[in-house]
């Protein structure tokens, strides 16, 4: 009966494991991406539509935040150097929200069961960043430098310039802005195909 019961045990464990969803095979072609997961794909037209947002500016600021991890969490803190002591921040998933943002996100748009590790969740979640970005600090939804910038250091630290003495931060960002511009080229080029379903790749 033990033996039973642990093999059930494990059976159970595999299948979970099983239902991680794993990063796509090619990150840096957002055409190989939608190729790959379709429900991905699905998700970025929903988010399109649904907040304005363009749909290289977001996956640009995911690849950067987690590289599409699902599970995706910072650096453990430590103290003396030496003994863990937690994660420097809440962030989480694949957006890296933290807890009080994530929190909001739910709130005002009644999203009492979304995740932060289900990707459709994490577009969602990005499309309505943006969208108060745009409304609150005056960032383009197609401006991936200024998106990155206040979705890193925060409506009100990027309306006070506080990426301004972070040098290393708007590298960063410079980058973001690069990949968004790369995946809205690769996505203009297959965007005729991916709208045309499974069939037209062949």
């Amino acid at each position: 009966m033990r033996a039973l019961s642990f093999s059930l045990l494990l059976a159970v464990l595999i299948a979970l494991t099983g239902c991680a969803t794993s990063p796509p095979r090619n990150p840096e072609d957002i055409c190989s991406i939608f190729r790959e997961k379709d429900d991905w794909y699905d998700a970025a037209v929903a988010t399109q539509k649904k907040w304005g947002v363009p749909v290289q500016v977001p996956f640009a600021i995911l690849y950067q935040e987690s590289a599409f991890r699902q599970d995706a969490k910072p650096p453990r803190d430590y103290l003396l150097w030496i003994i863990p002591w937690g994660r420097v921040s809440s962030a989480y998933g694949y957006a890296q929200a933290k807890d009080d943002t994530w929190d909001d996100y739910v709130r005002e748009n009644s999203r009492w069961f979304a995740h932060r590790d289900d990707f459709s969740d994490a577009l969602d979640f990005m499309g309505w960043y943006m969208t108060k970005t745009q409304r609150l600090n005056g960032v383009p939804k197609s401006g991936a430098y200024g998106q990155y910038l206040a979705y890193h250091e925060g409506w009100g630290g990027y309306r006070a310039g506080t990426y301004r003495k972070k040098a290393w931060l708007m590298t960063v960002s410079r980058k973001v802005q690069a990949r968004a511009e790369r995946y809205r080229v690769q996505y203009a080029g297959c965007k005729k195909d991916l709208e045309g379903g499974f069939w037209s790749f062949f």
